[in-house]
């Protein structure tokens, strides 16, 4: 029979110009949960924003269908809304965040997400993004205003639709898929994805490590300036066979 191992690396960098990096992240292995959350820096205190989505999902608690614990997700992000929403009203300033959350359930996988924050599957050298960005750009492009290549330097590029924390119906989206052996599941903050291409980023993916892959990325974002905070959060599944006792083999 066979099972998956899966390993993970997670990095946050605060950039080249900002003073405070309001991304968070969140790792959990042991209730099959990742996610990445981008403080919007145009809004006040969107470290305080980003920190709340990581608080909410660190609540979960382990479940094993992977529908339920999508569900769980989304309204993690429910409740940290309505802590953002309430917090911006008690303080007369408005606060926001960007979510995109990972949940793996063997031999599934489902992303939830808010906002611009990507994630991206790598499988057989090819970099496929599975999110679609809740911005003004992404709708320019859905309605043939601008092409995608125009959307990456578009002047109102950050400008989004949805956002955690801005609007009391925020809509959360989602979808699952099937975990394949030797994929790689990237989760990541416009810091990095609006520096680098998607192709330079599979290229990354290909030759390093996790860890290596964050670190080589982080720097290539500050050679080009890194004008936003840069965090990236990269989960691979490993196909292993495992051999039951009393057949002469181990685990491999």
């Amino acid at each position: 029979m066979t099972s998956m191992r899966i390993e993970w690396h997670a990095a946050t960098d605060v950039g080249a110009v900002r003073r405070i990096n309001e991304d968070s992240y969140f790792t959990s292995e042991d209730i099959g949960v990742w996610a990445v959350a981008d403080g919007m820096g145009g809004m006040a205190r969107g470290d305080w924003a980003s920190a709340q989505v990581v608080a909410a999902l660190r609540a979960l608690a382990w479940q094993a269908g992977l529908e339920p614990t999508i569900e769980a997700v989304v309204q993690a992000l429910v409740h940290a809304n309505a802590a953002i929403l309430a917090e911006s009203e008690a303080h007369g300033a408005r606060m926001g965040t960007t979510a995109v959350v990972l949940v793996v359930r063997e031999p599934r996988f489902g992303v939830a997400w808010v906002g611009d924050s990507r994630a991206y599957l790598f499988r057989h050298g090819q970099l496929h993004r599975l999110t679609r960005d809740h911005s003004q750009v992404q709708e320019m492009v859905d309605h043939g205003i601008i092409t995608a290549a125009e959307a990456e330097t578009h002047r109102m590029r950050n400008v989004l639709t949805r956002a955690v924390g801005v609007l009391p119906e925020m809509g959360v989206d989602t979808i699952i898929d099937t975990l394949n052996g030797d994929d790689v599941l990237l989760l990541c903050s416009d810091g990095l994805h609006g520096v680098l291409g998607e192709a330079e980023m599979a290229e990354v993916l290909a030759r390093e490590p996790l860890a290596e892959a964050a670190r080589i990325m982080i720097e290539r974002c500050h050679t080009r300036g890194a004008p936003d905070n840069i965090t990236l959060v990269t989960v691979a599944a490993e196909e292993v066979t495992l051999v039951l006792p009393g057949n002469g083999s181990a685990q491999g």
